[in-house]
């Protein structure tokens, strides 16, 4: 299997680990390329696993089964556009995209499968949450996910990630969709949204630090907070119904309830388990030519919601 990854920052040397360690326990060859903008040299862990850098687009195959879409979200359209028709599938980090201004259906992704990431999805909360939560009976939610941004890549400058900037795609709203993808995930899209977003913190960025969501459903509101500037990460949420309430924490991979002694606790989840189960879900859809399973027009109406509330 011949893949392509473009990008390889924090989350593309995971998602390229993950690869290579499932090719590996199923014994199938991989060739791996890797398109980059700068000729910075790789670590030596990450470099044993590329066979093949490049920096000039013309020096690209066009027989790719997979691309692996990791660099700045202002860079995803036209790198989907470039490629797709040098592969057969794609692996999109989110968000698809920075903005809802391009449009997904001339592109005619149509050939294979295109998958954007929501792994979130795969955490044991969501799994649990989505299992054992009959919406029908929930009044609200509260979801939180607070982290402080000059601690999410060691060794880099969080001034000059994309996150701090607002052109490159930066910005709480989008850089932290997992959020409502899992609660659409959950509860479906909402009828109406608000939102209230700004630069309020005094980290050095031109990105919104802060932003928060009101959803009205025709039986229940979502409140969400997103910031860039919690010193104690918090990823959180609270789901409200007769009984009393119910959180998952996504830190401690447990969910509790007010209302009973009961807890779950997912011992055997670190911080990488719901990102291999995504890439083995992807893989297995590629493999086994699942393509009625992408996800690229429900990623594309998540941030559709987004947008359209700023």
């Amino acid at each position: 299997m011949k893949v392509c990854f473009f990008g390889l920052g924090s989350i593309g040397k995971r998602h390229l680990k993950n690869f290579t360690n499932i090719f590996k326990d199923k014994k199938i060859d991989i060739e791996v390329h890797a398109f980059r903008n700068t000729n910075t040299k790789l670590d030596e862990e990450i470099k044993n696993l590329v066979d093949k850098e490049i920096f000039i687009k013309d020096d690209l195959s066009s027989d790719y089964d997979i691309i692996f879409i990791n660099n700045p979200t202002s860079m995803h359209y036209e790198t989907i556009e470039f490629m797709k028709d040098k592969c057969k599938n794609m692996f999109i980090e989110k968000p698809i995209f920075d903005d809802i201004v391009y449009d997904l259906k001339k592109l005619d992704l149509n050939k294979g499968f295109y998958y954007v990431a929501c792994p979130l999805r795969y955490s044991n909360v969501v799994e649990y949450l989505k299992d054992h939560i009959d919406i029908d009976k929930v009044y609200s939610v509260r979801a939180i996910c607070s982290s402080y941004l000059p601690n999410w890549r060691k060794n880099t400058d969080y001034r000059k990630t994309y996150s701090a900037i607002k052109s490159q795609g930066g910005g709480v709203s989008i850089d932290l969709i997992h959020e409502w993808d899992y609660l659409t995930y959950i509860f479906g899209f909402p009828n109406n949204v608000f939102n209230f977003q700004g630069k309020f913190s005094d980290l050095e960025i031109n990105s919104e630090d802060l932003s928060v969501y009101i959803a009205k459903y025709k039986d229940k509101l979502i409140e969400l907070h997103l910031d860039y500037f919690g010193r104690t990460s918090k990823r959180e949420i609270e789901i409200y119904i007769d009984l009393g309430c119910i959180k998952g924490d996504f830190i401690n991979n447990k969910v509790t309830f007010d209302y009973d002694k009961e807890e779950v606790i997912f011992y055997n989840e670190d911080n990488n388990y719901m990102y291999e189960k995504e890439m083995e879900y992807f893989l297995d859809c590629v493999i086994n030519k699942k393509y009625e399973n992408s996800n690229i027009n429900n990623a594309y109406n998540v941030l559709k919601l987004i947008k359209e509330c700023e």
